[in-house]
């Protein structure tokens, strides 16, 4: 049996308890380094999730976009395959065990044998639940995952977004997102389960497809939403905000100040946000979503494809707002409650910011 680094959390850990979490995490491979990848560069699978070495290997690909594509609460399958490459680097035969030895978490989703019992399901159909087999194990995952998202969404008062909520849930139990009211600080366990959301999180943009299309018009460069001086911060904490927390970053900008799309892709919201006022949120190639709020002007419509830099509308103080200003957001999903932080995705385009 050989070790393996890269993994330094507890993984799967639904109801373990903070003196679990505090033991210290070995990571024990019981079968080769052979991930499956071969080659160089990366292929694309035909759903969402990118293929080839690095990212997700390809005999999981289809059956993570199936696994989540089963919930209805619009879990993306770049997230469960960040969580997976957290928990074991896609390898089925991973287990986790403490200093002494003992084992913990078992397979490619790292569940402990208490949760396996209660949420593992038969995937594929063969008459038993084994948490070694991924056809059982991932398809557990999207169900827990989904659960949690549902559970997540319940609550936009919480500090994090649904998904991160559902992440931090998944690895230290829902209670302990109660009691936090949100993700975990890190404070609690080391950093364990707040460094776990975060590198999650962080990967989701690496292991998204690009789209393929081809549309020509989904062509240009990146660069800011607008020129003007940064304004409110991402998650900054205060009342005047539904979750508690604000979703994304201002711009401080006069209306009628052009806002551009910050890079290509295709329009999937131009219209009236609730809250957010007129709006429009923008796929871009990457699988990522941005959103322009607050507009008093929209400038293109639902199913446009964009360039980047181009107008999609004028600032403005529509929606919950005081005064003009532009609320910008980056989103794993087209919807509220799937927020990550506006400028490291920006900077990791080569945007200055």
């Amino acid at each position: 049996m050989k070790a393996k680094g890269g993994v330094a959390l507890l993984a799967g850990a639904f109801v373990v308890s903070p003196l679990a979490l505090g033991l210290g995490i070995v990571l024990l491979i019981s079968a080769s380094d052979d991930e499956g990848d071969s080659g160089g560069g990366f292929d694309l699978s035909a759903g969402s999730l990118r293929v080839g070495k690095g990212y997700v290997p390809a005999e999981y690909a289809g059956l993570i976009e199936r696994a989540a594509a089963t919930c209805d609460q619009g879990l993306p399958a770049a997230v469960l395959a960040a969580q997976i490459m957290q928990e074991s680097g896609f390898n089925p035969r991973a287990q986790s065990k403490d200093a002494n030895g003992n084992p913990i978490a078992d397979g490619i989703s790292q569940f402990i044998p208490s949760t396996w019992a209660a949420e593992g399901i038969d995937g594929n159909g063969d008459g038993r639940k084994d948490v070694w087999d991924p056809e059982d194990a991932i398809p557990s995952q999207a169900s827990m995952m989904c659960k949690l998202l549902k559970s997540g969404k319940k609550h936009p008062e919480y500090n994090g977004s649904p998904i991160e909520l559902a992440l931090a849930g998944y690895n230290a139990g829902w209670f302990r997102v109660e009691s936090y009211k949100g993700v975990p600080p890190p404070e609690f366990a080391d950093g364990q389960t707040y460094n776990y959301v975060q590198a999650i999180m962080a990967n989701v943009e690496k292991l998204t497809a690009p789209d393929t299309s081809g549309d020509p018009g989904t062509s240009g460069g990146w660069g800011r939403p607008v020129k003007g001086k940064l304004g409110t911060p991402y998650h900054q904490a205060g009342g005047a905000w539904s979750s508690g927390y604000h979703t994304g970053i201002d711009f401080a900008v006069s209306t009628g100040t052009s806002i551009h799309a910050i890079g290509p892709g295709s329009v999937v919201s131009a219209g009236n946000g609730g809250a957010y006022g007129n709006q429009v949120v923008i796929r871009h190639p990457d699988g990522m979503y941005s959103q322009y709020a607050h507009l008093s002007r929209i400038r293109v419509s639902k199913g446009d494809s964009v360039s980047g830099g181009q107008v999609v509308g004028l600032s403005g103080e529509t929606g919950n707002a005081f005064g003009p200003h532009l609320h910008f957001e980056i989103r794993t999903g087209p919807e509220y409650g799937s927020d990550v932080s506006p400028l490291p995705y920006l900077r990791a385009k080569g945007v200055s910011i």
